[in-house]
């Protein structure tokens, strides 16, 4: 068992430049824990987790698409560490919309991991938190789940599902000391989206991580990175399905 007495930071896909950003940004004071494949392999991270102040850093193997290791992994990390504080779910997989198109296995693939896995692991940290009575959630949706355009679907249908999933969640979460906080941001430029032209207003892993970090500290259920993201889509939702259709990624 942990003895610094803080509830640990958990981050779920320890080596997504999102969630060492918000690691980096929840670490002053607190025990955080990486988990991510190759966990031997987070050296980068932990460093830069360590120099922000964090009173300690530990790594733990994780497959998220590994499904039946979800429950023991969380098991594992509670008695080691004590009642997680918050947990951020920062895996997932982009995949490739036009193989996907065709290639049954690949969208499975895409939405095995965006939106099964997801709700394999908030399951068991749900039950986990209701039992110890306290804990955050962190969700990354998309804006590409808002309204699911043709030219990402696949993806985008997952988001949407994971959003769907994790709002309902939250609601069952009401009353638990458990909250939840589902953060939408539009076109992120990073690794996951390298080589493609950024959307109108995209955002670095670095803003993500900023706003998911202000969103946890107000309170909020919700957070659009940026928030000029939630007027647009409301307006977006209006558009003609002919219209919509045509729109790029």
């Amino acid at each position: 068992m942990d003895d610094t007495g803080a509830a640990p930071v958990v981050i779920f896909g320890g080596r997504s430049e999102i969630g060492t950003e918000l690691a980096r940004r929840l670490a002053p004071g607190a025990t955080v824990i990486l988990a991510a494949r190759r966990a031997d392999q987070l050296t980068e991270q932990v460093t830069a987790v360590k120099a922000a102040a964090a009173t300690a850093v530990h790594t733990t193997e994780f497959d998220a698409d590994d499904l039946a290791s979800h429950g023991p992994l969380v098991t594992a990390i509670t008695n080691d560490y004590g009642p997680i504080g918050t947990a951020v779910l920062a895996f997932g997989i982009l995949g490739e919309q036009t193989r996907a198109e065709t290639d049954a296995e690949h969208a499975i693939a895409i939405v095995h991991t965006d939106y099964v896995a997801q709700v394999s692991l908030l399951t068991h940290l749900a039950v986990a938190m209701r039992q110890a009575g306290t804990g955050t959630l962190v969700v990354f949706s998309s804006v590409a789940g808002v309204r699911v355009r043709r030219a990402n679907y696949v993806y985008g249908s997952a988001k949407a599902g994971l959003d769907g999933f994790a709002s309902g969640l939250a609601d069952a979460l009401h009353g638990t000391g458990v909250r939840l906080l589902i953060v939408r941001p539009g076109f992120v430029i990073g690794r996951m989206t390298e080589g493609m032209s950024p959307a109108p207003l995209s955002s670095t892993p670095a803003q993500v991580a900023e706003a998911t970090a202000r969103a946890l500290a107000k309170g909020r259920r919700t957070a659009w990175v940026p928030w000029a993201l939630r007027p647009m889509f409301f307006a977006m939702r209006l558009l003609p399905q002919f219209v919509w259709r045509r729109m790029p990624r």
